[in-house]
């Protein structure tokens, strides 16, 4: 297995985020990756390696134009406005819910930034855009190594930000740009006819499901807690079947909290099935690892354990796989989590 990983990871270290309804230090730290990548040199899990340069016509093809402009850009205009705000993260405070217009773009820049936001969790900083767009090229590159003549069967993005959360034109949930679909639209742009992309985050892959949802050529399946009491609360439920094209295409699974690896792992099988029936020709594993029991913003029950099996299970299909890491805030234990399930999966 290649393991892509982000060298620019850290350069995107918020310092609060509104949770909860007060601000706190951010649970999406560059420690997170830190721990993955000791844990995966440790064991000598997959090779090691660093992306190219991101494609930025495929960036632009899953975003539009006009969010991936103002994301290069926002920093910049923050810190032009005063230069005071180089020491202040970037968080929205205003937004354009329903009845108001979306197609306008304001000149003022606390309008734009809540145009393409939709939570306060998110801050944007410094070095935001470098380590999202290099997120970004991980996920490419991981795609088009599983593509290739001769090429592994697997490969990962190992980068944060993470990205299932983020849509074709805003941000939220820590995500920025979607890695998971760049990976997909990847695969399909190598010759994969069916792709499939299977979300095991605790929280549903909003992003991800607007993207694909009026598609046929993208399956998209999530197991996650269950949006009346988790986020993102307003996506995520089990009648969201697709629309147009995509109708069927679009399968969610939504569990209680306090739900165990027996429960979990049920709900995995059926997604296997889902995906084995569709005969999709590659998969992508929006790779969350909070569904961990001591995971202090999620509250499903496995254990470290559990994640070998988990692995062991995505690997009966068969199929070139592409894992884009996302959540996983448990941050000492999240190297031993992700290890076990790329173990399992190699093993």
């Amino acid at each position: 297995m290649l393991i892509y990983h982000n060298p620019a990871h850290r350069m995107h270290a918020g310092r609060q985020e509104m949770f909860r309804g007060r601000l706190v230090p951010c649970h999406e730290a560059p420690e997170r990756l830190d721990h993955v990548l000791a844990e995966l040199r440790r064991r000598s899990v997959g090779e090691l390696c660093t992306p190219v340069v991101a494609d930025m016509d495929l960036v632009r093809r899953v975003h539009t134009p006009r969010y991936v402009e103002f994301l290069t850009h926002a920093w910049g205009e923050w810190v032009a406005q005063d230069p005071a705000n180089a020491e202040v993260d970037v968080l929205p405070s205003v937004w354009p819910v329903r009845g108001f217009r979306h197609d306008v773009a304001p000149t003022n820049f606390a309008a734009r930034l809540g145009l393409f936001s939709f939570d306060s969790g998110t801050p944007i900083t410094s070095g935001t855009w470098e380590a999202a767009i290099t997120g970004a090229a991980c996920a490419i590159d991981a795609a088009r190594a599983v593509s290739s003549t001769g090429g592994p069967r697997a490969a990962m993005a190992l980068t944060r930000p993470p990205g299932h959360h983020a849509g074709t034109d805003h941000f939220g949930g820590y995500c920025f740009l979607n890695n998971a679909a760049l990976a997909a639209e990847t695969l399909r742009d190598a010759g994969a006819q069916r792709v499939a992309v299977l979300d095991v985050d605790y929280h549903h892959g909003n992003g991800t499901q607007s993207i694909f949802y009026a598609r046929s050529d993208v399956l998209t399946v999530s197991i996650h807690g269950d949006p009346t009491t988790e986020y993102p609360f307003f996506l995520g439920y089990a009648d969201e079947r697709g629309q147009d094209a995509g109708e069927g295409f679009n399968v969610n699974m939504p569990l209680t909290c306090g739900t165990d690896f027996e429960g979990w792992s049920q709900a995995l099988g059926q997604a296997l099935d889902t995906v084995r029936r569709y005969r999709a020709d590659a998969l992508v594993i929006a790779l969350g690892v909070d569904t961990f029991e001591g995971d202090p913003i999620s509250r499903f029950r496995l254990r470290s354990a559990d994640y070998l099996q988990v692995g062991q299970a995505l690997a009966l299909g068969g199929l070139p796989t592409v894992f884009v890491l996302e959540g996983g805030y448990a941050v000492a234990e999240l190297g031993t989590n992700v290890a076990n399930v790329l173990e399992g999966f190699c093993g």
